[in-house]
């Protein structure tokens, strides 16, 4: 959530960052009259209260009779405008407030600019686009065959954009996961196990409500929310918490199936497991002090970047710029890895610094070496995001009879076993 005082004393901060995002500023001169509105309302009660205050113990000195009689029809008169102001003050906070929340955070000035994906600035590329000796297969060619994929049992239980993962392909995908919480437990992350369903106020208070409230899963006789990303929960852990200095940087990892209504474009991640309704994922997230976040950042992407070289996998590294970026993050960085079969770049972690945008909602603070009382800034990162990865691991060490190796970091979580081939 965006700090109030940034539009009363410098509101071109905000109106520029939301230009960036070809996003419209108007909306920061409407948020500023509701200040304004509020703070008079809110001014001129407190000092009729103020005046009810003194005038009650004027009347209680009063020894006239219709003289107190008359004191207290006028304060009668003062009290029915405090309750119509106090109204009027709930009802313009309210909607102050619903407005803020829709406001994405302020991009960090290091952040290019750009207009959509198709702007965002490649960092660097680690290893080569693999070259075969035969045509490689996609996965939807490739996981069939070796049946550890079948969409049609996942259409049939559930229906479009779900499948299922059996025997090798399930215990591989489980082996990433199970080898990805380790790696970031050696990175100096705690692992949580943390709830799949959350309530309304931690999706608030981690950005995705009311913002997203359309791609969420939502159970309406509990109301309860299936977690979009497991940042979700981890940004609830400490909800009203205040932080000790000493404990800061605080790090998390965690694994959460994720629950997302994706919009997907015709023609566009159609084919496959790119891209569905419910996929896994393992999280990096961070509570950190603010002069801290900007090195934060940088171990995270780091630690993302890791999973990938020790996978042996081709990945780069993008920095998304200010048309691509999401609502709560500051500045982000993507992680991509070559997908040989599909022919392109898919991406398995965006990391970004949010600074003190989710602290700010969700009510966390922490106080400094100098006593002063203060936001802490998050980070989150996905370390990594199925099924993409997935993906690219089974289509980088595809073989020509359509058998896959096993990554040798894997191999302890697969039973030793060095090879994917056909079911006998």
């Amino acid at each position: 959530m965006i700090d109030i005082n940034i539009v009363r004393n410098n509101p071109n901060v905000l109106k520029k960052s939301l230009e960036k995002r070809q996003m419209d500023p108007s909306v920061v001169d409407t948020l500023s009259k509701l200040d304004i509105t509020w703070r008079a309302k809110l001014t001129e009660a407190e000092e009729l209260k103020a005046e009810r205050n003194k005038a009650s113990k004027a009347i209680g000195k009063t020894k006239d009779k219709a003289e107190r009689e008359e004191k207290i029809a006028e304060m009668r008169k003062v009290g029915d405008r405090i309750s119509a102001l106090d109204e009027e003050v709930k009802v313009v906070e309210k909607e102050m407030n619903d407005l803020i929340a829709t406001i994405p955070n302020i991009l960090d000035e290091n952040v290019p600019f750009g207009k959509d994906e198709n702007d965002n600035v490649v960092v660097r590329q680690v290893g080569e686009i693999p070259a075969f000796d035969f045509k490689p297969q996609p996965h939807w060619d490739l996981g069939p065959a070796l049946g550890i994929m079948d969409f049609e049992q996942g259409v049939k239980i559930t229906g479009s954009r779900f499948y299922v993962l059996s025997g090798a392909g399930a215990r591989l995908q489980r082996a990433l996961i199970q080898w990805m919480l380790d790696l970031h437990r050696r990175q100096g992350y705690l692992e949580k196990y943390t709830p799949f369903m959350v309530k309304a106020d931690t999706l608030f208070a981690s950005g995705q409500l009311p913002k997203f409230e359309n791609n969420l899963y939502h159970d309406h006789e509990e109301d309860l929310w299936m977690v979009p990303t497991a940042e979700v929960p981890l940004t609830g852990i400490h909800m009203g918490d205040f932080l000790e200095y000493e404990t800061l940087p605080r790090r998390y990892t965690a694994y959460t199936p994720c629950f997302r209504r994706e919009k997907m474009s015709a023609g566009r991640d159609v084919r496959g497991i790119k891209r569905g309704h419910q996929f896994d994922k393992v999280e990096m997230y961070i509570f950190s002090k603010p002069e801290e976040s900007e090195q934060e950042l940088e171990k995270m992407v780091a630690d993302a970047e890791e999973t990938c070289k020790q996978l042996g996998l081709t990945y780069r590294i993008l920095q998304l710029c200010t048309g691509d970026m999401g609502f709560n993050s500051a500045i982000s960085y993507d992680v991509e890895v070559w997908a040989p079969g599909c022919g392109e770049w898919l991406e398995v972690s965006s990391v970004s610094n949010v600074t003190d945008f989710q602290a700010r909602r969700a009510n966390i603070k922490y106080k400094d070496e100098n006593g002063k009382k203060d936001f802490v800034h998050t980070l989150n990162g996905s370390g990594l995001g199925m099924p993409r990865t997935l993906i690219g691991v089974m289509e980088t060490f595809q073989q020509a009879d359509g058998s896959i190796i096993v990554p040798d970091v894997l191999k302890p979580w697969m039973g030793g076993l060095e090879v994917i081939e056909p079911e006998k």
